[in-house]
């Protein structure tokens, strides 16, 4: 494999290739809630790595589990890893199904984060790997949010995006994992549009007590989402 090469903001390398790239929302994602440096942290359905490579990329270097079901897609997150010993040193690629990972060990995450897969119908795209991207084939919400709730301690946070449409499915399965909603952020691709994403951060056997914040309005042209 020859993938394509792409560069954060402080000079960690990302692998990517088709259809494993760096999309806007993940980087959003990876943004909204970076863990503390020294954090035990799991990036679940990681792709090519961009959220565990984005935190270490703003300085985190505690323990992280990067979780990918795609071969090709974790080969791109080793291979990147191969090239640069310092995010090695802390980051993990593991090739496996989020709906085993952690099961039978004890809670010991303090942020687990998961950009999953969008759709739960419509006609998916004919190539494999893009389906299994962005429709929910392989794992639902459930599955990742029971991940989540399996892999924190009490207290530890769980922050994921999805499109506007799928909250109320999100917040009943975040009650079910014992995941309190704490923080929500919508995105507008432009001040006078509707919101296109939400990211969501929860908590691990917390008090009910919701905090909306101020809609994320993205730079015309930016690629990467930062604050208008």
């Amino acid at each position: 494999m020859n993938p394509g090469r792409e560069i954060l903001d402080n000079g960690t390398v990302v692998c990517t290739a088709p259809p494993h790239r760096i999309g806007t929302d993940g980087l959003l994602l990876a943004r909204f809630c970076v863990p503390r440096r020294a954090e035990r942290a799991a990036d679940l359905g990681s792709g090519c790595g961009i959220i565990a490579l984005a935190w270490h990329d703003a300085g985190h270097r505690g323990p992280c589990a990067a979780v990918e079901l795609n071969g090709t897609a974790h080969g791109l997150l080793a291979q990147a890893l191969a090239e640069q010993p310092e995010a090695a040193a802390h980051i993990r690629a593991v090739l496996g199904d989020l709906r085993q990972f952690g099961a039978g060990q004890a809670p010991a995450f303090d942020l687990v984060a998961c950009n999953p897969p969008y759709f739960t119908a419509g006609r998916p795209s004919p190539d494999p790997q893009r389906a299994a991207a962005r429709h929910e084939e392989t794992a639902a919400f459930t599955d990742v949010a029971d991940c989540a709730g399996r892999l924190l301690r009490d207290g530890g946070k769980f922050a994921f995006c999805l499109p506007p449409d799928r909250l109320a499915q999100a917040f009943a399965a975040l009650a079910a994992a014992r995941l309190e909603p704490k923080r929500l952020r919508f995105v507008k691709k432009e001040p006078d549009r509707a919101p296109w994403l939400f990211l969501c951060e929860a908590q691990k056997n917390r008090r009910p007590g919701l905090r909306v914040e101020p809609d994320l309005c993205l730079q015309a042209g930016a690629r990467y989402g930062r604050d208008s």
